[in-house]
């Protein structure tokens, strides 16, 4: 009976920068930066104690061009750990690392064997009795179905189709070699090794379609548990199949209910409360939370008008914790006022005035090209990549061009800080 091991992992992203960081400083801000390098190290030393028989790094290895050769050297160094114990490594380059793009290289240890580009290559491991086939990414945008030229499995031995894909554009992500899952499970192989998806899933069995899912969160859109995928094969068929994390920083969206708070203080008494609980289900790595707070609460126009007091209160109640255990990204403010919009129309001072004046904006056509005019300029120099990733709703509607949306979303924050200062 043959039985064998191998680690299944993607979307490395190595030196990826991490959002959130500038201008921020401190123990926890550093452990985030190298985040990604140390995922690596974690994964290589999950390989050499697991003892596996191989590993599989199905596409986004780098972000992009190197800023300089450390980045190649640190995953030069990485592998050459995993040649010492004689585990290969079965590499495909993705999107992100496709060739025209990673402009300098270096020369790799010799178990690291690179899917060449220009048509699928197989692998043969006899021993194992296993078939690795995989095409690499040329460059950035593949978007054609790849599946129909890669070889048909070779008898008798456990097929492994490695292959960077958007399947259909899951999880919002580019659908790069577009494929549907039939194409795969039609293919004839065993396991199908994907990258590109960051979310981890196992989307078939016999055949397995997995996605081990990024191996390090870098972003509140990526939170939970990272890492990548173990399986076990025995006499052809896998008997098991586990996740394993990798991450060393673990990405949390933490919602806070301020619902009946009536003093700031409650404020940060529960956002200490919520960063404490997820500290807990951190299982020991660095927390990088991202706090929201919502509900409808007396203290909204307070929190709109000290946003930045705010984002420091949480991050000191952070520090207090240690100093790698959590850090705070960003605070949301999705609260509501006691008071809605209607009713601080119909107030007789200034502050019903401004209501009344920004309600109307939304309908004057001067106010909005004037608007369009000061505005539209500035947001069209944008960077492409700055526009079509976007977070923040304000800068959204102005991207868009919707600036009667613009209007929309300012107008709580001029309405919050007006009411704080009369009140």
């Amino acid at each position: 009976m043959t039985s064998f091991r191998f680690l299944h992992a993607a979307d490395i992203h190595l030196d990826s920068p991490l959002r959130g960081l500038a201008g921020q400083e401190g123990a926890a801000v550093a452990r985030v930066r190298t985040a990604t390098r140390d995922a690596l190290d974690t994964l290589v030393g999950l390989a050499i104690e697991e003892e596996v028989n191989f590993l599989v790094i199905a596409g986004d290895l780098y972000d992009g061009d190197w800023r300089d050769y450390k980045t190649g050297l640190f995953f030069a160094a990485q592998m050459g750990r995993l040649n010492k114990e004689g585990i290969p490594v079965y590499l495909l380059h993705g999107n992100h690392d496709a060739e025209s793009q990673i402009t300098r290289r270096l020369d790799l240890p010799d178990n690291v064997h690179v899917f060449g580009s220009r048509k699928p290559e197989t692998f043969a491991l006899d021993k194992l009795k296993v078939a690795l086939h995989g095409q690499s990414f040329r460059q950035r945008d593949i978007t054609h179905n790849l599946v129909p030229n890669y070889p048909g499995p070779v008898s008798g031995v456990f097929n492994i189709g490695v292959l960077h894909t958007g399947l259909g554009g899951m999880g919002g992500h580019e659908n790069y070699a577009p494929c549907a899952i039939e194409d795969l499970t039609n293919k004839g192989y065993d396991y199908w090794a994907l990258g590109h998806v960051h979310q981890a899933g196992v989307l078939r069995e016999k055949p397995h379609v997995v996605f081990p899912g990024n191996l390090q969160g870098r972003h509140a859109r990526e939170t939970g548990a990272k890492g990548a995928s173990l399986a076990t094969v025995e006499d052809g068929d896998i008997v098991e199949l586990a996740t394993v994390p990798c991450d060393v920083v673990r990405w949390a969206v933490l919602p806070v209910s301020l619902a009946d708070a009536e003093r700031f203080g409650e404020v940060i008494d529960r956002i200490h409360d919520a960063v404490e609980t997820a500290v807990t289900e951190a299982d020991g790595r660095l927390l990088a939370c991202r706090i929201v707070l919502q509900g409808r609460t007396a203290v909204h126009d307070q929190l709109i008008a000290s946003e930045d007091r705010m984002l420091a209160e949480a991050r000191a109640g952070a520090l207090g914790l240690g100093d790698e255990v959590a850090w705070v990204e960003k605070v949301v403010i999705n609260t509501r006022p006691e008071v809605d919009a209607e009713t601080l129309a119909k107030r007789e001072d200034a502050i019903g005035e401004l209501q009344r004046l920004l309600q109307e904006a939304t309908r004057d056509d001067a106010l909005l090209a004037q608007i369009e005019d000061d505005i539209g300029k500035l947001v069209r120099q944008l960077p492409h990549e700055v526009r079509g990733d976007i977070n923040d709703s304000v800068l959204k509607a102005a991207v868009d061009g919707d600036y009667a949306a613009l209007i929309g979303e300012v107008s709580p924050y001029l309405s919050a800080r007006l009411t704080a200062q009369g009140d």
